[in-house]
């Protein structure tokens, strides 16, 4: 959420800021609007003040004996006319709200211009790609290759189509134990050496939560609706960061770091005939994600730390990935800032997205109305929220089980994940 008063003040600022995001200069008509409500606001302000010196002369001329009559019209009418007023101020202050509301955050300034993702730029790379013996399979077919049990395979799309559609997958026995271990592996790694605290958040939350996060209005399309008026979370940066919507936290406190593993719902609304085989793009995922809510000055600094968080988990696993700064036509909406980092993937012989981290400064603490201060001072702030994947599960057993692959079939463990698979220095065979 922008604030209006930086909008007054530096218009041309504002609007070539969002410039270069490619979006047309909108302070005039958002000034014109602030303008006529604030002209609204100081005639009812006026009104309420004529009304209140009339009001105490009508009680003098009446406790005098004279003629109030006038002054009591005079009363009357402005009555009469401030509810008209009142709710002609509330539309607008609701239009301009909207109208800021639908516009995304400031660029950094080190963010590279560009249109699209063809345009990011690569920051450093860690690991070498795997050179294979053998014809690498992708993971799709390396799970259903996978036995788990009489009937199931560990990877089974058909049966996931059945019950719930296309974009699901059913995991079970070596792979369903596999994701489980990673989740496990990832929560771990970021409690006890990235100093997280673990969260179990509800996956289902209210409109102001989705709104405070900036999900909505503009992406409801791609949100899951309940009919009661609740969203399934498209991450668990949702919950995570709304609790501390509309608090004050002590400085002291901070950075609140904060990690979760959830479900996470997508509608995937745009992305007809994009990644339609295996698991890279579905409706359902699990995902590690952080959050963190720190003093201003510290922002940037802290997404350099949680880029790093993640990126432990690639190195521990063995999976060769990339850095990338997101250009300024691939940035998210609510952020200023944001590293990708891409696992390499053996099938596609590319690298694909596996964790972004962002910050978005105040954009979200201004939505959710969150401060911070220092302790004996008066005066609060907007605190700084950052989030990233810690990271994407669904993709970490991709790249894993595509990496890791031996000629037998069978997934090669790394050493950091052997204890969460009872010591098992490999999984499955075809």
């Amino acid at each position: 959420m922008h604030d209006i008063r930086l909008l007054r003040d530096a218009p041309e600022a504002f609007d070539a800021a969002l410039g270069r995001r490619g979006i047309a200069p909108s302070s005039s008509q958002l000034l014109a609007i602030d303008e006529a409500r604030r002209a609204l606001i100081r005639e009812l302000q006026e009104l309420q003040a004529r009304r209140n010196v009339a009001s105490k002369e009508i009680g003098q001329i009446r406790r005098s004996g004279g003629d109030a009559a006038a002054l009591t019209a005079e009363v009357q009418a402005i009555k009469e006319r401030m509810p008209a007023l009142e709710a002609e101020e509330a539309e607008l202050g609701h239009k301009l709200d909207a109208a800021l509301a639908s516009l995304p955050n400031h660029l950094d300034d080190a963010v590279p211009a560009g249109a699209d993702e063809a345009d990011n730029v690569e920051l450093r790379r860690w690991g070498t790609p795997r050179s294979f013996d053998f014809e690498p399979l992708p993971h799709y077919e390396l799970g259903e290759r996978m036995a788990a049990g009489p009937v199931l395979r560990g990877m089974d799309f058909e049966r996931a189509a059945k019950i719930a559609g296309a974009r699901f997958v059913v995991l079970a026995g070596p792979m369903a134990r596999l994701e489980r271990a990673l989740a496990q592996f990832m929560l771990d790694l970021h409690t006890t050496e990235h100093g997280f605290v673990e969260v179990q958040p509800p996956y289902l939350v209210g409109t102001d939560a989705v709104f405070g996060t900036g999900q909505l209005p503009k992406f409801a399309d791609d949100l899951f609706r309940t009919t009661d008026d609740r969203w399934l979370i498209p991450t668990s940066e949702v919950p995570l960061t709304n609790l501390v919507a509309g608090e004050i936290l002590d400085e002291a406190v901070l950075p609140l770091r904060l990690t979760a593993c959830t479900p996470c719902f997508r509608s995937e609304a745009g992305s007809a005939g994009r990644d339609t085989r295996g698991m890279l793009r579905q409706h359902q995922f699990s995902k590690v994600e952080m959050v963190s809510v720190t003093v201003p000055e510290a922002s940037r600094d802290e997404q350099d730390y949680m880029t790093a968080c993640a990126e432990a988990v690639l190195q521990k696993l063995e999976l060769p990935y990339r850095v990338v700064m997101l250009c300024s036509g691939d940035t998210g909406f609510s952020a200023v800032r944001t590293h990708d980092i891409e696992v390499w993937v053996p099938a596609q012989q590319t690298y694909r997205e596996i964790s972004s981290v962002s910050n978005t400064r105040d954009f979200q603490a201004r939505r959710m109305r969150a401060r911070c201060r220092k302790a004996g001072e008066r005066d609060t702030r907007f605190v700084h929220t950052l989030n990233g994947s810690g990271v994407a599960v669904g993709r970490a057993l991709i790249a894993l089980v595509e990496n890791h692959q031996q000629a037998d079939g069978s997934i090669r463990v790394p050493p950091a994940l052997q204890p969460y698979l009872g010591g098992a220095a490999t999984i499955g065979a075809a």
